[in-house]
């Protein structure tokens, strides 16, 4: 069945249009309330937020639902979504939803769900939810008296705060480090920097004036150039930049040269692979890293098993087949020994306790490998089926052959928006970027 509000990180659109409606949110809130009650004693939800202006628009809805559903619901306030994937579980909870747009701008939000376990959930648990939203579930709505009660939750800050320093080793800390912190004025402007400097860092931050229209507005993980200045005038050690909902992360080393999610998922790997601690010989990242990573990894013994885009599908892998460490070249990173979903801050303090172990600066601990040429460009369309059309199918083929054997070629539409996503990487960057241009060249032909 096609998927008609569920995307590739549950739902998202544009805030107080479909399916980003009060009334939706409402509906979904009930419709996940029933799916997740199983027996006969109080079911509770966590509900986290960003800091976008419409989650106090969905938040009441959500609680609306939910409380119709006969759940209970824990109100967290603005948390980074590892957070409340992190709280689902520590408050025994049935579901966690974390209400953001991650890195998208202040006028989208979203709706993420998670499972009892604290892991996003599956396409099928989805699917269920969807079919629940097409009945009438007026005849399901919890009788009077078993009507849920919501509350905000004090001391949830500390809880994570905690949490996040323990994931360094006990022996490290990070004194004598000058931090450069970027929240993006988003979910993590209160907790990320209350961790760096509570174990030790000098921290100076930036992004932490949320307004409700700022998020990721010149700042965070997707637009890294103000980390790169901050980290220039105050000669930091490090820049750590977060996005929106603070489950992705990308540094800046000294030199003001920006880190990606490929460089540290190498850093962590090769770490983890020295101390003993992989799961398995290798880890999970998705069709889009860069091939470099998966010379750098197979040089060291390692292997790279690619899924398709999302964290949720990274994870699942590394579920089923025992992986600790996977994530994408945009700076998911998982690493299941400490979380379930993303979580941007854990990451980068794993790096940062490599750095403190090597003694080294942080330009030559996270430049494990040079990357090979990769371009990626994208086309709006307005409907129908591009990537069906005869000429953009032969662009592709004809693509494939130029790059076989010294490259490869990914072509996918996004999951969250109306785009039609072309990458190609390989040895030869002239090649590369004439195939991407052929295939472009031949979707706006057939998308305008």
């Amino acid at each position: 069945m096609a998927r008609k509000f569920f995307g590739t990180d549950g739902i998202r659109g544009t805030a107080n249009r479909d399916p980003i409606t009060p009334h939706i949110a409402l509906q979904v809130g009930i419709a996940a309330g029933l799916a997740f009650k199983n027996g006969g004693h109080r079911h509770r939800v966590v509900i986290g937020k960003d800091t976008r202006l419409s989650g106090y628009m969905i938040e009441p809805a959500l609680t609306a639902g939910f409380t119709a559903a006969g759940m209970d619901v824990f109100l967290l306030g603005p948390m980074p979504t590892p957070a409340v994937a992190m709280l689902t579980r520590s408050l025994r909870a049935d579901l966690g939803v974390m209400i953001s747009a991650s890195h998208n701008p202040y006028e989208d939000n979203g709706i993420k769900l998670f499972g009892p376990d604290g892991y996003k959930l599956s396409d099928e648990t989805e699917a269920r939810i969807e079919a629940l939203l097409e009945e009438d579930l007026k005849p399901q709505l919890a009788a009077s008296a078993a009507l849920g009660r919501a509350r905000r939750i004090d001391g949830v800050r500390d809880r994570y705060i905690e949490f996040a320093k323990r994931t360094m080793p006990k022996s490290c800390d990070l004194t004598g480090l000058r931090i450069v912190i970027d929240c993006a004025n988003g979910a993590a402007y209160r907790v990320a920097p209350e961790v760096l400097w509570e174990l030790g860092a000098e921290v100076i931050s930036i992004g932490v004036e949320p307004d409700g229209f700022n998020i990721n507005r010149d700042v965070g993980s997707t637009a890294p150039e103000a980390l790169r200045r901050k980290v220039h005038e105050v000669r930091a050690d490090i820049g750590i930049a977060l996005d929106g909902d603070a489950d992705r992360v990308i540094l800046v080393d000294e030199r003001g040269e920006v880190v990606d999610g490929d460089q540290l998922m190498a850093v962590v790997a090769q770490s983890w692979a020295e101390d003993g601690r992989l799961s398995a010989p290798g880890i999970v990242a998705t069709v889009m890293s860069n091939l470099g990573l998966e010379r750098y990894l197979g040089g060291h013994g390692l292997s790279l098993h690619r899924t398709k885009v999302g964290d949720r599908y990274v994870v699942e892998h590394m579920r089923a087949h025992g992986f600790n460490v996977g994530g994408e070249q945009s700076g998911h990173i998982i690493l299941s020994d400490f979380s379930t979903t993303g979580d941007g801050l854990v990451a980068a303090l794993q790096v940062l306790a490599v750095v403190r172990r090597t003694g080294r600066p942080v330009s030559e601990v996270c430049r494990r490998f040079e990357p090979v040429p990769q371009i990626l460009k994208n086309v709006r369309f307005k409907g129908g089926r591009p990537l069906e059309a005869a000429t953009v199918i032969a662009a592709i083929h004809e693509g494939e052959a130029r790059l076989s054997g010294s490259g490869r070629l990914v072509i996918r539409p996004s999951g969250t928006e109306p785009l039609i996503r072309v990458m190609a990487e390989g040895d030869d960057h002239g090649l590369v970027e004439a195939v991407v241009d052929d295939i472009i060249g031949a979707l706006q032909d057939v998308a305008a």
